[in-house]
């Protein structure tokens, strides 16, 4: 009610009046200005009064509306009592004709301009409001959206996780099924693998040498599950190992690779992964040598469509994946994204 930038305003506002009436006044120029900022003040109290109290106003009367009521009433009031205070008391205004026309010029100066300045005062606080619920919806908005896509990305990577485990578990079960000595030894390499990938898949964001570590170790394992049909090379700039991205990314493409192209294959194929940075951005490229798109209806599975969408949440229209076929057969996945560094 009483803010300092509200006293600051009435302060300058009721001196500066002050210096105006006390031209062609008998009394000292202090006093004349002493009297405005009573009256100022008095104003003030009844602009911040009636700015909080009542707490319910009945229907037909407004909050602004009372509060410019009680600017006026308050205003004779406080001329009244500032010339009491400032004359002892007793300011004769019947035997002091000029101290008479001097109330009555406070009085109407402070009904003049008072009101208006009031007016002023709820227009500027009603934008100034205004901005502030325009600001505070901004800020939910966009913390609703933020809320919705970090529960889109938590879906799609729940999509992810089934997806590839349950692959995984069927090339070990084909392994067990196929009676193969490998099968104990590639069990017991798959469970360390998913010790270490599986809590990284609830991360919101990875580093692409992570997701090297991951590629790596996934590969291996399949390499002992097809040792004679499997061969890979794995190639990564050092400079883009510290690089953000999102969870499973490496090893989403490098599994589709595995499951659609090598898989398939009756000679099996071999594996290129390739990540580097170019002016500002990273390009991956996963290559196999496998069956091809045609062979397999587009080579797209649950992996690269879940894929496609966890990229669009987090980088929007600023990452792009392509699929190609590779002469004289197998598919080639090339990723561009933003290089974005890891977060400290």
């Amino acid at each position: 009610m009483l803010g300092w930038p509200r006293v600051r305003f009435t302060l300058g506002t009721s001196v500066l009046f002050g210096l105006l009436l006390s031209h062609g006044n008998d009394s000292p120029t202090l006093v004349v200005i002493a009297r405005a900022v009573l009256v100022g003040t008095g104003a003030l109290i009844a602009f911040g009064l009636f700015e909080q109290w009542p707490k319910r106003l009945p229907p037909w009367l407004s909050r602004s509306a009372l509060q410019l009521i009680g600017i006026v009433i308050s205003i004779p009031i406080s001329a009244v009592l500032a010339y009491l205070l400032t004359t002892g008391g007793d300011p004769q205004f019947a035997e002091n004709e000029k101290r008479a026309t001097g109330l009555g010029a406070l009085i109407f100066t402070g009904l003049l301009f008072a009101p208006w300045i009031a007016v002023g005062a709820m227009l500027k606080q009603r934008d100034a409001f205004a901005r502030e619920q325009a600001f505070a919806f901004e800020l939910e908005r966009s913390k609703l959206e933020r809320s919705a896509l970090d529960t889109r990305l938590r879906l799609l990577q729940a999509q992810v996780e089934p997806h590839f485990l349950f692959n995984t578990l069927a090339n070990v079960q084909a392994l067990v099924d196929a009676g193969s000595p490998q099968a104990s030894k590639v069990l017991a390499s798959l469970i360390a693998y998913l010790r270490a990938a599986v809590p990284r898949m609830h991360d919101p964001a990875t580093t692409l040498g992570e997701e090297l570590e991951l590629v790596r170790a996934y590969l291996e394992l399949m390499q002992m599950r097809m040792p004679d049909r499997l061969q890979f090379a794995l190639h990564i700039d050092p400079t883009a190992s510290k690089l953000q991205c999102p969870p499973m990314t490496l090893l989403t493409l490098v599994e589709n690779a595995v499951r659609h192209g090598i898989d398939p294959s009756e000679v099996g194929g071999r594996i290129d992964v390739d990540v580097w940075l170019r002016d500002g951005r990273c390009l991956i490229r996963v290559t196999d040598t496998g069956v091809g798109l045609q062979a397999t209806s587009g080579g797209l599975g649950t992996g690269l469509s879940t894929l496609r969408e966890r990229l669009s949440l987090a980088f929007g229209a600023d990452a792009k994946l392509k699929l190609t076929d590779v002469e004289p057969h197998g598919v080639c996945a090339e990723l561009d994204l933003p290089a974005q560094p890891e977060a400290t």
